[in-house]
């Protein structure tokens, strides 16, 4: 309410403004906002149904990246953001060639000062073997994040708006710093070398069974209780800068019943190395032990792992590996322990090497 007196009235309005001047200056400028580039590769996040109610039997990889980010406006107010278009494919289609282009462009961009963190959009299926190769060669301490959705974007219940927004919020934030690759679905922040697709459908489908996730997104924050341990990113002894090829190396199911068909089968198609996903502790049934002995005889890598999922491979256990001159894969599951033994064959054929490297990584 203004004075009477004009004066007075004046003297009021300068108090005012003065105050205001005051309380804006006492908070202090607007934080600045980090840029956080999306990569999109595809799968169902970038997938679309014939219904709002086709949770199931979608296509995936139809929508862009600039639809993606569109969809999001709220990614305005936790970053900088932009996007590129690296693939549109749905995720079981993933290749070695997808990943050496996919690294190779995380690496550039991180190099760069005016991006510091990266978002991956991923199809659901193989996401978690993504991470764990991006995990091994990424050589920066500025964050990557992997993000997907179990339901496609024109679902009612669509959760790729809300883990794409969680996936920028991370990647932006100053906690996920030096942590290693990280997966951002479901509200929960998972580690790359831990985490695995557990269930088919549902939107829990990423978890860390035993190990646990590293933490929670809430309120628009990234809380972190634990971290992984075990070298990664810019840790580590990968370099694929100049890698055009990356060894073949092949999985083997153990099962009941299980002969040397697939083993022989993998040689002959030129395999590098063999991971034996076996059951319970990574048992090698009769039939298969002479085909894998033969394999090694030939130069390849045997890689005992199990199928079991969870748990530490004992070296020695139900194997005499050293005997064998076979390789364990300690937790990483097989498609994981894959991943690793390709990128150590690129340095090293010494199965002593090989295995300081799995229970490194």
């Amino acid at each position: 309410m203004l004075y009477k007196n004009p004066a007075r009235s004046m003297i009021a309005l300068f108090a005012i403004l003065f105050f205001m001047t005051q309380a804006a200056q006492a908070e202090g400028p607007a934080p600045k906002l980090a840029n956080v580039t999306i990569l999109a590769t595809g799968g169902t996040i970038a997938g679309t149904g014939a219904s709002s109610t086709t949770t199931v039997g979608y296509t995936a990889a139809t929508v862009g990246v600039q639809r993606l980010i569109q969809a999001v406006p709220e990614l305005a107010k936790v970053a900088n953001v932009s996007g590129e278009q690296v693939f549109q494919i749905a995720s079981e289609n993933m290749s070695n060639e997808h990943w050496l282009i996919l690294a190779k462009r995380v690496n550039v961009l991180l190099a760069q000062a005016n991006v510091d963190g990266i978002v991956i959009t991923h199809g659901t299926d193989t996401l978690e073997e993504t991470a764990y190769f991006l995990n091994l060669v990424v050589k920066s301490r500025k964050p990557v994040v992997l993000v997907g959705a179990m339901r496609p974007s024109t679902a009612i219940s669509a959760d790729g708006p809300i883990n794409l927004y969680n996936a920028v919020l991370l990647a932006a934030s100053q906690e996920a710093i030096g942590k290693g690759v990280l997966v951002a679905m479901n509200d929960q922040i998972q580690a790359a070398r831990e985490v695995t697709k557990v269930n088919t459908s549902t939107l829990d489908a990423f978890r860390t069974p035993e190990l646990g996730m590293l933490g929670y997104i809430q309120g628009s924050k990234a809380f972190f209780y634990r971290q992984v341990v075990r070298k990664h990113t810019f840790e580590t002894e990968f370099d694929i800068s100049k890698v055009a090829v990356l060894p073949q190396v092949d999985i083997v199911y153990g099962y009941a019943n299980m002969g040397p068909v697939a083993v022989d089968a993998f040689m002959a198609a030129g395999a590098k190395g063999i991971v034996h996903a076996g059951v319970g502790d990574g048992s090698l049934a009769a039939k298969v032990v002479p085909a894998l002995k033969a394999a090694r005889a030939k130069g390849a890598v045997v890689v005992r792992a199990s199928r079991v999922g969870q748990g530490i491979l004992a070296r020695n256990g139900e194997a005499n590996d050293d005997e064998l001159d076979f390789v364990v894969a300690d937790t990483l599951n097989a498609q994981k322990a894959r991943i690793l033994l390709m990128l150590a064959l690129t340095k090293t054929s010494d199965t002593k090497e090989i295995q300081r490297m799995f229970y490194t990584y």
